[in-house]
Parts: structure tokens; C-alpha cells; sequence
């Protein structure tokens, strides 16, 4: 049940020079509450779009902040750090290979 409109874009080629990753973390709130980052998509990439699906996929809410640091980040309620793994690599946004997966 993955979107069609994601296979114009190439996945991410591994190129000569160095290799962009897209970081998924989880991050601890209170008690048992957890946040799931992902952080370093392309730009070119609605990340509301792959906010909306994400959350359809999940039925977990979420937004997209804008740090001034990192630049747009997507937060999902909950652990779905394996979740958003399988869906990056299904839809061809990236590879597995790119992916890093950091967290407990």
C-alpha cells in the first residue's frame, strides 16, 4: 500500500564522495512516552507528504519541525523506528544501506 508518486525519485545513489544518511532515532518523553525522529531526507522530498502517509501507515500521529540546526525533521508518536525503516526502503525514497538506526 505504498504511493506511486514516490517512484519518480531515484533512490539514493551511492556515488563517489561522501554518503548522505537519513538518521532514525527515538527519543525518551516521560515514563513510557517515546518520539521517533527521522532526520536527513532530501530536500527535494514533501515531508508533509511522507508525514501524512507515514502516520496513515502507522495510525500514530506526528509533525514536522524545522530546527536550525538539522533542518526539517519529522517526529512520530511512539517507537516506529523499524517501522519508518521498512516504509523509506519500500517506497524507494532511500536505500537500506543509507539508513542508520540509532537508539536502545
Amino acid at each position: 500500500m505504498l504511493p506511486k508518486s514516490y517512484s519518480q525519485f531515484p533512490a539514493w545513489d551511492s556515488g563517489a564522495g561522501a554518503k548522505e544518511y537519513v538518521h532514525i532515532r527515538i527519543q525518551q518523553r516521560n515514563g513510557r512516552k517515546s518520539l521517533t525522529t527521522v532526520q536527513g531526507l532530501k530536500k527535494e522530498f514533501s515531508y508533509n507528504k511522507i508525514l501524512k502517509d507515514l502516520k496513515k501507515e502507522f495510525c500514530c500521529n506526528g509533525t514536522v519541525v524545522q530546527d536550525p540546526e538539522l533542518g526539517q525533521v519529522i517526529q512520530l508518536q511512539g517507537d516506529q523506528r523499524k517501522n519508518v525503516l521498512t516504509f523509506l526502503v519500500q517506497a524507494g525514497i532511500v536505500k537500506k544501506e543509507n539508513i542508520n538506526i540509532h537508539g536502545f
